[in-house]
């Protein structure tokens, strides 16, 4: 009888960026596009979880107030997110493109580096700060080397995965755990909707068991 070949394991990674227009969302869902045409997987926050304004607008709709709605919601951002990059994802892009750098996707590189996750920056963009040069401290984040291309992202988490040795899996200190789990369970859930309404009881549910359990 024949052994069958055991699958590869599909890398995964997270495509950290700006969001903010058309033209910003279009780019991000190019390079995940790209990655997954070349045999990634890729997690695009906006194409994979949910649009804040989507999820308000319903919010509001449901009678709740708009603060509450805001808080709610921001707090699952940074759960899902949370996980995404430390839990569910092996890699991740930063896409510098802008001004300066979108100051989430440079939170969520910083925590994928000190995760020991595989770490690619991409700019195709002159603009810069500091003598025609990026911020050290978040060029550091990628070893010092970017791409300018987007085909380019693929082919280094290509050469990135196949020279890294699979590390011990980090320990996450007890405060940032309490943001992954629920990060995984509302990753879990989300999954299951069909809409930005059916994302609303979820939210609420899950965060109001979370500051239930942090009042006690």
């Amino acid at each position: 009888m024949a052994i069958p070949r055991r699958s590869k394991a599909v890398h995964r990674i997270y495509c950290a960026g700006p969001l903010f227009n058309r033209a910003e969302r279009e780019e991000m869902a190019e390079i995940g596009r790209t990655l997954e045409g070349s045999g990634f997987s890729a997690f695009l926050p906006h194409r994979d979880v949910f649009v804040f304004e989507d999820v308000h607008r319903e919010f509001l709709r449901g009678g709740y107030d708009s603060a509450e709605a805001s808080r709610m919601i921001q707090q699952a951002i940074f759960w899902v997110d949370t996980y995404e990059v430390l839990s569910a994802c092996q890699g991740l892009v930063l896409n510098m493109n802008g001004r300066v750098p979108d100051e989430g996707a440079v939170a969520e590189a910083a925590m994928a580096w000190m995760a020991g996750k595989a770490i690619v920056l991409y700019k195709a963009d002159s603009r810069s700060l500091i003598q025609g040069s990026d911020n050290p401290i978040v060029l550091g984040l990628g070893g010092f080397a970017k791409v300018s291309t987007i085909p380019e992202i693929a082919y280094a988490f290509a050469q990135l995965f196949r020279t890294r040795c699979p590390g011990k899996p980090v320990l996450l200190p007890q405060a940032v755990r309490r943001a992954v789990e629920p990060g995984r369970r509302l990753s879990r859930l989300l999954a299951t909707c069909q809409s930005a309404a059916d994302a609303v009881p979820i939210i609420v549910s899950l965060t109001r068991q979370s500051r239930r359990a942090s009042s006690r």
